[in-house]
């Protein structure tokens, strides 16, 4: 008797078929084969259509629509060096588009810091104002009694003025060039005043 692990030679395996090697994508699933419809054979019957015409002037509709139609826009580019290739100036990145920015349509910081502090200095001093005439007792002259002033200013500067014009033309002695003086410096003052309150809506007068 022989023992097994004495066995001389090859083990008896079945080879492979050299034929039966691995193929590429064998492994990959296959799917059905689609069913090509083909168009059927027209019958002996059937006749195509002819005779159909139209009535439209193709030639003349297509010039008109080439004299009344706007034409077309170029669009912006940009050439990279003198025989190089053209690019779309929107689409190259060198024009900022400030519509995609995340902060578009927001007030800047610094805008909304500065409107905050010119609130906060207008009411400084509408507060300084209000304790101002608070202080000194001043009341707001009304719009008659404005009127009434502004129109007896006038009044004065036209009684000023014609004695100004009832001087005599020469002027040979001191009293008569003091007194033109006068009047000249009077009619300043009162023009001075008329535009200082034509000028001003609101007046304050302090109380004696």
């Amino acid at each position: 008797i022989k023992a097994p692990w004495k066995t001389i030679g090859p083990p008896k395996v079945q080879v492979p078929n050299p034929k039966d090697f691995l193929q590429k994508h064998s492994k990959e699933p296959k799917l059905p084969q689609s069913k090509k419809v083909k168009p059927g054979v027209p019958k002996l019957s059937d006749h195509p259509l002819m005779g159909i015409q139209s009535s439209k002037n193709f030639i003349s509709t297509n010039a008109a629509n080439v004299i009344m139609g706007v034409p077309k826009k170029p669009l912006p580019a940009c050439v990279d060096r003198r025989q190089g290739d053209k690019y779309v100036l929107e689409t190259s990145g060198l024009v900022p588009k400030y519509l995609k920015k995340k902060d578009y349509g927001i007030t800047p910081k610094y805008v909304t810091r500065r409107n905050e502090e010119v609130k906060r200095a207008q009411e400084e001093y509408d507060a300084y104002v209000k304790e101002t005439l608070r202080q000194k007792a001043m009341k707001r002259l009304s719009d008659e009694d404005r009127d009434s002033l502004l129109e007896g200013l006038k009044k004065n500067w036209e009684d000023v003025h014609h004695q100004f014009q009832s001087l005599s033309v020469e002027i040979d002695t001191l009293p008569k060039k003091l007194h033109k003086e006068r009047l000249e410096a009077e009619m300043k003052q009162l023009e001075h005043d008329i535009q200082t309150i034509e000028k001003h809506r609101i007046i304050y007068i302090a109380n004696k």
